[in-house]
């Protein structure tokens, strides 16, 4: 199994669910995306004090991607990697990679895109202070 921890910045373990398998027997390809979303916006929350409620700030997904490699099934867990592969002045490309969680074997790498807007306005406003401080630690070169 590659030692694939230093390639990413912040790890999650998730498990899977009964229902994210499909009729062949594999988790759909839309958990993928739900897995990516998740792990994004709970360490937004934890790690770089996102407030989603009642900030003046959020991130709206622009762009995302996904890339399957290998099957996951049930009862599998999966770790997620997280790193950023861009932080510009408003934006911040994260960069996801899917790992089932019995052999390391890298299942999907994806990608989203969030502009940071105004809560109210939807206008871009620039990532700064603690939550641009938190992105620069998952920084990849």
């Amino acid at each position: 199994m590659p030692d694939v921890t230093d390639d990413y910045g912040y790890w999650q373990t998730v498990p899977t669910r009964w229902k994210d398998n499909d009729v062949y027997g594999h988790v759909n390809t839309v958990v993928h995306y739900s897995l990516m979303d998740t792990v994004i916006n709970e360490w937004l929350i934890r790690a770089a004090g996102l407030d989603i409620h009642d900030g003046d700030r959020i991130g709206l997904c622009v762009q995302s991607h996904c890339e399957y490699k290998e099957s996951a099934s049930f009862p599998d867990t999966i770790r997620v990697g997280l790193r950023i592969g861009h932080l510009g002045t408003s934006s911040v490309r994260y960069e996801c990679g899917l790992y089932r969680g019995s052999d390391g074997v890298l299942i999907a790498e994806g990608h989203f895109t969030h502009v940071f807007v105004d809560n109210a306005t939807r206008r871009p406003v620039p990532i700064d202070g603690k939550l641009r401080a938190a992105m620069e630690t998952l920084a990849h070169p």
